[in-house]
């Protein structure tokens, strides 16, 4: 295999490889990793544009938009990156003539924002959007699209109403024994529940709630970090302690945290083949919470079979560091 060094060295390669011309061009896709995912609503009579909302996802981009948890407003984007994706979303309503509802998917990444797709229609985030702001967006485009201006409406730009709102999506896994629940840019999810509260955890805490999913406020939690996301093992398990439960680890991640002065308790991985391993403690009710970040899928692997019997046992588990 030969090795390309740079931009320039890789076009040429192409080009010897595969005979790419201009009549048989070559998409290459670079990934981006780590950003964050952003929804904007806007609504346009194809001069004025006013923003319905912003969403910000939770789960990192790269999870399909209708799998992710979302807040509204944004909870972490710095004020001037919220002000630059209003304005971006609003040029490119009025470059498009939008008349009603338009939906823009951003990715942030180091303070720079990337377009991943407009829609110029309506979204599925609208719904929760009118119910968050409290005003008919669904109606008010309708009146656009026939002909009706935002000034003839009398329609505003409705300010953050002092509460977050979380959009928790709902899965059918429970109907699926032993299907790998780890999400991807596959829409998997069948609907989707609301939590609103003054505060955002709280709000987060009622979304889930919503779905089934009672989180523990004591108990055994199970702590399992691929090795990218070691950087954030050690708060996320310090703050487990320090509320009072008891953290059950395998041993590279027990060692690392031992490092940071964190203590959990040893316990053996499935393919060692010592027991009680973890399977045993699910299915003991032993265990109260998974925080389980993958580093392989697929309903064979350990971690897989894991996540299976979490389901299965109505345990709930977090597969994303954020």
């Amino acid at each position: 295999m030969e090795i390309v060094h740079g931009e320039e060295d890789l076009a040429v390669y192409m080009d010897a490889a595969i005979g790419v011309s201009n009549d048989s061009p070559v998409l290459l896709d670079r990934f981006l990793d780590l950003a964050t995912e952003v929804d904007v609503d806007a609504i346009c009579d194809g001069e004025r544009v006013l923003i319905g909302g912003i969403m910000e996802h939770i789960e990192q981009a790269g999870i399909h938009s209708g799998d992710s948890s979302c807040v509204l407003p944004p909870y972490s984007l710095p004020r001037s990156i919220v002000k630059e994706l209003k304005r971006q979303a609003c040029a490119m309503a009025v470059h498009l003539k939008v008349r009603g509802l338009m939906n823009v998917q951003f990715a942030v990444k180091d303070e720079t924002i990337y377009v991943i797709e407009v829609n110029p229609r309506a979204s599925r985030t609208v719904p929760f959007v009118a119910k968050a702001k409290g005003v008919q967006w669904s109606k008010i485009a309708a009146k656009l699209m026939m002909g009706a201006s935002l000034t003839e409406l009398s329609v505003v730009e409705v300010p953050d109403t002092g509460f977050f709102a979380v959009k928790e999506p709902v899965f059918p896994f429970e109907k699926f024994p032993g299907v790998d629940v780890i999400l991807g840019p596959e829409m998997r999810s069948t609907g989707e529940v609301m939590g609103m509260d003054r505060s955002l955890p709280i709000a987060l805490a009622k979304a889930k709630m919503a779905v089934g999913r009672m989180l523990p406020t004591s108990g055994n939690v199970f702590l399992s970090i691929r090795d990218s996301d070691k950087q954030h093992a050690a708060p996320v398990a310090r703050s487990l302690v320090s509320m009072g439960f008891t953290v059950f680890t395998t041993s590279g991640t027990r060692k690392l945290l031992a490092s940071h002065s964190v203590d959990t308790h040893l316990i053996r991985k499935i393919s060692e083949g010592a027991r009680p391993n973890i399977l045993d403690k699910i299915a003991n009710g032993e265990i109260d919470l998974i925080i389980n970040t993958p580093t392989r899928t697929g309903g064979q692997t350990d971690e897989g079979q894991i996540r299976a019997m979490a389901v299965e046992s109505r345990i709930p588990m977090i597969t994303t560091v954020t």
